[in-house]
């Protein structure tokens, strides 16, 4: 696009690990020098940004639905300084707990695993649990907010008979999805995650978007930011489609038979 770093653009990163309390500061810090845009991964990235500035132009990615939130008053047409790209609606964590029980039917108890400090996964908590019932399905609410926590909620998890989890992933879960989804296949709990790359490493189900693409979509609303177009002109966009990705490894160490509707409806197997 023309860009070139150290010659016609500099970039700042912060990154928080999944640790809301640096967010605050770290938001300060790369808006001091009052930047062209700002690009925020998530709301708990976002908050803080919002909170700050009314001013300096903010591209989100990785946002369940802005709107509810409170991040933008519509899609169409933002009004303040704030555009991206969303992740969907809090409808999809019920969406989530049905993929998981079609995965594996026994299942009559869900742990939902979310960041209490998060607006967006308070939300879907509730969608889960609005759908539980339709599902023969009674559900706990399992706050983390410490990556210490992870085998300690997976473990507790697994102490329900006929249970399962719900992930709702959070920049923590993510960044240590290794050690959780490998939890979850130890205490031999069904597990259904948000992204593809939580069953590239192990996990059983994902059922979400394409993590990948907000950045690659962002790329071209920061170009054009950048080169002079208003924000109010770029609208908030929501996803086209949803994928969903199974590991039928870690289905078999499960003792689960993947039904051949759910198996044709995937969008990547893992063997």
């Amino acid at each position: 696009m023309g860009w070139n770093k150290g010659q016609n653009i500099l970039f700042e990163y912060r990154f928080g690990g999944g640790d809301v309390d640096r967010m605050p500061g770290y938001a300060a810090e790369l808006l001091a020098p009052a930047p062209d845009v700002v690009l925020a991964s998530t709301a708990a990235a976002l908050l803080p940004l919002r909170q700050a500035t009314e001013t300096i132009p903010i591209v989100f990615i990785n946002v369940y639905d802005p709107v509810a939130t409170g991040f933008v008053p519509n899609l169409n047409r933002p009004d303040r300084n704030i555009t991206g790209f969303t992740l969907g609606e809090f409808s999809l964590g019920g969406k989530m707990l049905d993929v998981l029980k079609k995965l594996a039917p026994n299942i009559d108890h869900a742990s939902v695993l979310y960041s209490p400090d998060q607006p967006p996964h308070v939300a879907m908590l509730h969608s889960v649990e609005a759908v539980a019932p339709t599902l023969g399905v009674r559900t706990t609410a399992l706050p983390l907010r410490k990556t210490e926590e992870i085998d300690v909620v997976v473990e507790k998890a697994a102490r329900e008979p006929n249970g399962g989890l719900v992930v709702l992933s959070s920049v923590l879960t993510f960044t240590h999805r290794e050690r959780l989804t490998a939890r979850a296949l130890q205490s031999a709990i069904p597990a259904i995650y948000g992204f593809r790359e939580y069953v590239t490493t192990g996990g059983l189900v994902s059922y979400g978007t394409d993590v990948t693409k907000g950045y690659r979509l962002a790329t071209a609303y920061i170009d054009r930011i950048l080169k002079g177009t208003k924000l109010a002109d770029l609208p908030v966009q929501q996803p086209t489609n949803y994928e969903m990705a199974i590991n039928l490894t870690t289905a078999r160490a499960l003792g689960l038979t993947v039904p051949p509707n759910l198996l044709a409806m995937a969008d990547t197997v893992i063997e």
